[in-house]
Parts: structure tokens; C-alpha cells; sequence
């Protein structure tokens, strides 16, 4: 399907030049191929890439020569399938192929490309490997007990159960954080009227979206827009101006307001530090602290305060005072854990996550188990139900590698 000038050089991870013809032999498009022979290509085999001009019915057509001449469109996910099926990644790296693909801002881009680096899976391996230490210790114990191999005291197991699960644990709680990489979270904007919630809300998002006057009740819908602090993707929600005893359409435009408190990951209560706060006020700050996370804003911070400003945090959506120490605060309270960047490998995925729970599980149950004095029989099946779990995240854990890890600790026979 290609016309090489003096004929092809298939020289691996070269680039030739090349034509792509049609079926008349008219050149189409001039093209660079590039041939990476195996293992050393993004899936462990001999792959030929093509490289067009981006026009689509060019791109089109040399698909079609290529499937006329034998080939087949790739099922979704395959490349990476045939890199995972021949050993080139693991499971943590062929997901965050997913991730980077998926991803709307540059930080969860970079947070892919650490785990598609291997992240997850460095802070995994020491985990598993204490593991495996502890069940070839405790398998060797039992099945190789008449060359005198000594079975572990109940110390030396919790010495080494407990830094695995430590480590298990510490995973499990860096998805809070890593969740909110990679689905961003929801933010409602609550107050009285005129409190400038839109105003912030406009400042937040760098743009006019929500309309803003001096007349109260101005917002009578909720506002939305998606827009990224930190590089986490947040939907900010503009709400109605909450107040009592207004006509039918300001009402359901508050009863949505509410909802919408209700249904955030974290709301924003904003206070006019420029008057005294009310009831209303307090009441609304109570209501979003039982409903869930929160923060409490305190807007207007350039005009001479009458409210208490101990209760929040000082920001200016005229002058924009306060916006960074604003958009610190809400990553902050959101995930509190959230600064886990510089240790690199907190997980991102849900599926991550729930196998990590049951490890824990399995974990906690094999500690009982040792103080209990429970036989070491027993033991080993929750710690093989620790492993199996990890299994799942890295890949699984055959008999021969148990054996080995024995047969490699311990001196039996020569």
C-alpha cells in the first residue's frame, strides 16, 4: 500500500519517506513510516506506523488500503490490551492510557503520565513484596517444619503484618484526593441576596457568566459552569439569593438553591462583611456545616467590616483579594490529604480503591488472628485473601513465585 523512493529500508525505529498511492498509483499523500520491532514498541511487537497529513479523507482512504490489503480495525483498547497481554504494562498502566485519554486539564494529564510511568505500581511493589515475605516465611514453617525451620513467633508476624498494612492503608486515603483528579467535584455557591455571590462566582470562574446587579433576587435559577482550580476540574453552581416572603418564582428558584447545597461535594457560604451578620446568616451556615463540607466567605472584605471577620475567610470579588487563599481553601477542604503530588502514586481509580479495602480487611483479620494464637494454617488464608486483591491491581501471584520466594529465603537441602 506504500511507494518507497529506491525501495524500503526497514530499519527499526527509523523513519522513511514514503507515498501513499491509490488504486490507479497516484500519489495521494506523502507520508513518514516508522518500523518498531519487537519488544521494543508500545506493544511488544513488530508495528508499522504511518504518519499522514491530517486531512480526514486522507486518513480515511489509508485505512481502507490497509484493510484491503489484509488488515482490520483495532477492537477498543486493543493496542494497550496486546501490550498488557504480552507483558510490556501492568494493569495500573494500561488504565491510566484510559486516563490520559479521558483527561480535561493539563494536571490530571500529568497525574496519568506519572501512572502510566509505573507511580501506582512502585508504591505497590514493596507492599506486595512484604507480603509474599510473610507467606513463604509462614509456608516454609509448615510444610518444611522437619528440616528445623523455626515457625514465627506471634511478634515477628505482627512486625511484619503491620508496616504492610500501614501502607494499604495510606493508599485507600489518597483516593480521596485522587478521585477528585479524576472526576473534578461540584461547588454551590450559597447566600442572601446581594451578598455578591455572583460577583465571586464570576471571579472564580474568570468570567462574566452570572449576571450581576444591585437589585436583590437577580438570580432566580441556578448558574452553572465547569472550571479548574489547581488543575482539578470543579463545577461551580451560582444559587438564588436565599430570603423568606418573595413571589412563587424566587421561591422555587431558593427551594433549588437548597438542593443544590444538599447535593455538592462543598458548599460556599457567602456573609457581606460590610454588615452585621443575621439569623439568616447563621442559619445558613449551620445548615450547610450539617449537610457537609463547607467553607464560609466573607465578601466585600475592601469596604469597612461590620461583621465578625474571625468566622471567614476575607475575600474581594470587586478587587480580588483573597481569591488564591479562596481556591487553596476549597482543594484543602475538600481533601484534606490533598498535597500528595510530591509522593506521588495516590490512586485514581474506584476499582483501586474497593480491591485495596479488601486487602485491608484481610489484613486486620490475620492481625486478630496472631494475637488470638490462631494456627498458622489459618493465617495464611487471610493473608492469601490479602494478596488476591493486590493480585488484581498488579497482576497475579502464581504457586511458582511462592516456591521460589521460599526456596530462595531458606537454605534447605543442597
Amino acid at each position: 500500500m506504500l511507494r518507497f523512493r529506491g525501495g524500503a529500508a526497514w530499519k527499526p525505529w527509523a523513519a522513511t519517506l514514503a507515498e501513499l498511492p491509490d488504486t490507479s498509483g497516484h500519489a495521494v499523500d506523502q507520508v513518514v513510516v516508522t518500523y518498531f520491532a519487537a519488544p521494543r514498541s508500545y506493544t511488544a511487537e513488530d508495528v508499522i506506523e504511518i504518519s499522514c497529513h491530517g486531512a480526514p479523507v486522507v486518513l480515511r482512504f489509508a485505512l481502507e488500503r490497509a484493510c484491503a490489503s489484509g488488515a482490520r480495525l483495532a477492537e477498543p483498547g486493543e493496542f494497550t490490551l496486546r501490550a498488557y497481554l504480552n507483558g510490556r504494562i501492568d494493569l495500573p498502566r494500561a488504565e491510566a492510557v484510559r486516563d490520559l485519554i479521558d483527561a480535561t486539564t493539563l494536571y490530571q494529564a500529568r497525574i496519568a503520565a506519572q501512572q502510566i510511568g509505573g507511580s501506582v505500581s512502585l508504591r505497590l511493589k514493596p507492599v506486595k513484596e512484604q507480603l509474599l515475605e510473610l507467606i513463604a516465611l509462614l509456608e516454609a514453617g509448615i510444610d518444611f517444619a522437619e528440616d528445623d525451620i523455626g515457625v514465627a513467633a506471634p511478634e515477628e508476624i505482627l512486625r511484619r503484618i503491620d508496616p504492610v498494612l500501614a501502607a494499604v492503608r495510606a493508599l485507600i486515603q489518597s483516593f480521596a484526593y485522587g478521585k477528585l483528579v479524576h472526576q473534578g467535584f461540584t461547588l454551590a455557591i450559597v447566600g442572601r441576596p446581594n451578598v455578591g455571590k455572583s460577583s465571586l462566582f464570576n471571579r472564580l470562574l474568570e468570567q462574566d457568566r452570572a449576571i450581576v446587579t444591585d437589585v436583590a433576587g437577580t438570580t432566580r435559577d441556578l448558574v452553572s459552569e465547569t472550571a479548574v482550580i489547581e488543575g482539578i476540574p470543579v463545577k461551580f453552581v451560582d444559587t438564588a439569593g436565599i430570603r423568606s416572603g418573595q413571589d412563587v418564582v424566587e421561591k422555587l428558584g431558593i427551594e433549588r438553591s437548597y438542593q443544590a447545597m444538599a447535593d455538592a461535594d462543598l458548599t460556599v457560604v457567602v456573609v457581606d462583611l460590610s454588615a452585621p451578620l443575621d439569623a439568616a446568616d447563621r442559619q445558613l451556615i449551620e445548615r450547610a456545616q450539617q449537610q457537609g463540607k463547607s467553607i464560609v466567605a466573607g465578601n466585600k472584605c475592601d469596604l469597612p467590616a461590620q461583621a465578625d471577620a474571625a468566622v471567614a475567610l476575607r475575600v474581594s470579588a470587586l478587587t480580588g483579594e483573597g481569591l488564591a487563599e479562596l481556591r487553596r481553601a476549597i482543594i484543602d477542604a475538600i481533601a484534606p490529604c490533598g498535597r500528595l503530588e510530591q509522593e506521588g502514586g495516590f490512586i485514581t481509580s474506584l476499582r483501586h480503591e474497593q480491591l485495596l479495602q479488601e486487602t485491608c480487611e484481610a489484613l486486620e483479620q490475620a492481625r486478630t488472628a496472631t494475637t488470638h494464637g490462631i494456627p498458622h494454617e489459618m493465617l495464611l488464608l487471610d493473608l492469601y485473601a490479602a494478596l488476591r486483591p493486590i493480585d488484581g491491581i498488579t497482576g497475579a501471584t502464581t504457586a511458582d513465585d511462592i516456591l521460589n520466594r521460599i526456596f530462595s529465603t531458606f537454605c534447605i537441602g543442597k
